[in-house]
């Protein structure tokens, strides 16, 4: 029973963490007086709201048929847990479903303590969270923002909200980074899977628009983010050690370059998989140490 647990793709939570890190770190070098309890609840919310879109994804993608015609890879296709033990499949909903419920009420929670504003960023999160891969991934603009709006505009922007208070021209920008960086790490995980999809009748960006016009897209929106920090900071929305970050540049460059150019091929060439997870963890994390560096 405790296979089933695979299906909330734990290797991958890591991503949530990034998310608050950095948002904890932007409000701890504003000057904020964090709530321990706050942090705490942020983390749970945080890592059930990922959980619950894992979840539901491994579901769906099985009762689809979906996780029975791609090739999994470590870092895209699901866990196929539910492809070699389908006996489990409702106790991956039930998981789904629990999840949500914790998201829900903690952030009710939240919403009581900070304000009914908050409502506009829980209420979103948990429609992203359902219709993720129901919906969602039938319109190429939505299936390709939602996962960054997400983590982004939702997450980390609502992390920084309960933790200051405010929102300031900073904490928008690091969400707009964040929201660019994880709406890229989910495109290109589409990419070794277009005809799977596409039977299934998904209809994300490389299925409509084909993989090097996604490649091209790819590149824009990491080089995107990248500029956005080297702004923020000369408009004084960052400080100058959050230019940290740009050392990422030793993975971005030949992960672009890569993607642009065996565009068609990336199904041989999974090491560009794990390249964008890299610099997807990398470029937040050492933004992270920055901030907290200029404390």
């Amino acid at each position: 029973m405790h296979r089933v647990f695979a299906v909330a793709r734990p290797g991958f939570l890591t991503l949530t963490l990034v998310c608050i890190a950095l948002a904890l770190a932007f409000s701890l070098q504003q000057g904020s007086l964090i709530s321990l309890w706050d942090a705490i609840l942020v983390v749970v919310i945080g890592l059930a709201a990922h959980v619950s879109v894992n979840a539901f994804n491994e579901y769906f993608d099985f009762k689809s048929g979906l996780d029975f015609k791609t090739r999994p890879t470590p870092f895209s296709g699901g866990s196929g847990t539910l492809v070699v033990a389908p006996h489990l499949a409702s106790a991956a909903l039930l998981i789904a479903v629990t999840a949500l419920l914790l998201v829900s009420a903690g952030g009710l929670y939240l919403v009581w303590q900070h304000g009914a504003a908050l409502l506009l960023i829980g209420l979103p999160g948990v429609l992203i969270i359902y219709a993720y891969t129901q919906y969602l991934n039938r319109s190429p603009l939505a299936c390709l923002l939602a996962p960054g709006i997400g983590f982004g505009l939702l997450m980390t922007l609502g992390a920084i909200w309960v933790f200051s208070a405010t929102l300031s021209a900073g904490a928008w920008t690091l969400a707009t980074m964040m929201t660019l960086l994880v709406s890229n790490l989910l495109l290109l995980n589409q990419f070794p899977d277009i005809e799977a999809d596409a039977s299934v009748g998904r209809r994300h960006l490389p299925i409509v628009a084909g993989r090097r016009i996604s490649a091209r897209v790819f590149a824009v929106f990491h080089w995107l983010a990248v500029a956005l920090l080297p702004l923020a900071v000369g408009f004084g929305w960052l400080p100058v050690w959050s230019l940290l970050g740009l050392c990422s540049l030793v993975l971005l460059v030949p992960l672009t370059r890569g993607v642009l150019r065996y565009a068609l091929h990336i199904p041989e060439h999974v090491r560009l998989l794990g390249l964008n997870v890299a610099f997807v963890h990398l470029y937040p994390l050492l933004i992270t140490v920055g901030l907290l560096v200029d404390r």
